[in-house]
């Protein structure tokens, strides 16, 4: 654990000394990082945090009905462009689940995640982190 958090530490110094961040002809947030003779396109994202929120008395029908309209909103911000990768957690522990868009602003991603229905029941509630990941990175 301590080589990771000297890697973190490395990688914050060394973003914090070399890159300069700019903003694209769509507002979002970019900076170049060199390593080497390999050139990272860096681009800011907001990773949510969904969390079981204080209102989870609902009636199973109720939440049934949340969770759908919940799926809906995640199906129309991926259909919007603005969810890169979403999904729940593989245990059942307060974090409930991720997402990741790719939006220009912190206000934008408060927005996409205020509209959804589990957020409006209150039956989740989310922390909304800025997050920096290399263009064109994906999972495997």
């Amino acid at each position: 654990m301590k080589g990771f958090a000297l890697f973190l530490l490395i990688i914050t110094l060394s973003f914090s000394a070399s890159a300069q961040v700019q903003t694209d002809e769509n507002g979002f947030q970019t900076f170049e990082m060199k390593d080497g003779d390999t050139t990272y396109l860096m681009k800011q994202y907001f990773l949510i945090l969904l969390k079981s929120g204080p209102e989870r008395s609902q009636s199973q029908e109720e939440a049934m009905a949340i969770q759908k309209g919940h799926l809906a909103n995640i199906d129309s911000l991926a259909a919007l462009g603005k969810l890169d990768i979403a999904g729940p957690m593989g245990d059942n522990t307060e974090l409930r689940g991720i997402l990741v868009l790719r939006v220009p602003n912190l206000e934008e991603a408060k927005a996409c995640i205020e509209a959804d229905p589990a957020v409006k029941a209150k039956r989740l509630t989310y922390e909304i982190h800025p997050w920096w990941a290399a263009r064109g990175s994906r999972l495997r």
